[in-house]
C-alpha cells in the first residue's frame, strides 16, 4: 500500500460495516445492482459528510469503511444506503432481469434486517480490515487478484485509480 495522507486527527474512528443480501441470495452478481450500491453510497456520503475508507461489494454482501465528522450518524446512514438501493435494485431487476431474479423471488426483503458494524481506533486494525475487504473477492475465487475487481477500493489503494466512490485515508 502506497503512502495514504492524513485528513483527520486520531480521536475519530471508522465503523468497519457489514450487511448482507436476506437469506445470502446472490442479487449482486449483475454489476448494474453493484453500481447502483456504489451510487447510493456515494449520494449518502455527501448528505451525511462521511468519508469512505474503503469498500468491497460482493455477489451477497457488502463491506465498508466509514468515517464520520460527529458520532451517533452510523444508523441513519446505514438505513438510508440499505433502503434506496434496496428500491432501485428491485425496480432494476423488475424492469430488466425479471428471469434472473425469479429463481430467488422477489420477497419481502432485499437486504438482511440487521448490519454489523465493527469501530476501528487503531491503524493496525484499519489495515487489516482494509486486507480483509480487499481480498475477499480473492478468497471467494471471483478474481487472481485483488485489484482485479472492480467493485472495491483496492485499485484506489494501489494505483490511486478511480473506483466509483471518493476513498480518502482517515487515519
Amino acid at each position: 500500500m502506497s503512502e495514504p495522507r492524513r485528513i483527520v486527527d486520531d480521536a475519530l474512528y471508522c465503523h468497519f460495516i457489514t450487511f448482507s443480501v436476506y437469506r445470502r441470495r446472490r442479487l449482486l452478481d449483475h454489476n448494474h445492482p453493484k453500481r447502483i450500491v456504489l451510487g447510493v453510497l456515494n449520494f449518502v456520503l455527501q448528505k451525511h459528510e462521511a468519508k469512505c475508507v474503503g469498500f468491497v461489494v460482493m455477489p451477497n454482501h457488502v463491506h465498508a469503511l466509514i468515517w464520520f465528522p460527529e458520532t451517533g450518524q452510523l444508523s441513519r446512514f446505514m438505513h438510508e444506503w440499505k433502503r434506496q438501493s434496496s428500491l432501485r435494485i428491485r425496480s432494476w431487476y423488475r424492469q430488466q432481469a425479471s428471469s434472473y431474479s425469479e429463481g430467488f423471488g422477489e420477497g419481502t426483503k432485499f437486504w438482511q434486517p440487521k448490519y454489523y458494524s465493527f469501530s476501528v481506533y487503531e491503524r493496525h486494525k484499519l489495515e487489516d480490515k482494509l486486507q480483509y475487504m480487499h481480498t475477499n473477492p480473492v478468497r471467494s475465487k471471483l478474481v487472481d487478484q485483488a485489484v482485479d475487481w472492480p467493485w472495491s477500493s483496492a485499485r484506489w489503494y494501489e494505483g490511486r485509480r478511480s473506483v466509483g466512490v471518493p476513498v480518502e485515508w482517515v487515519v
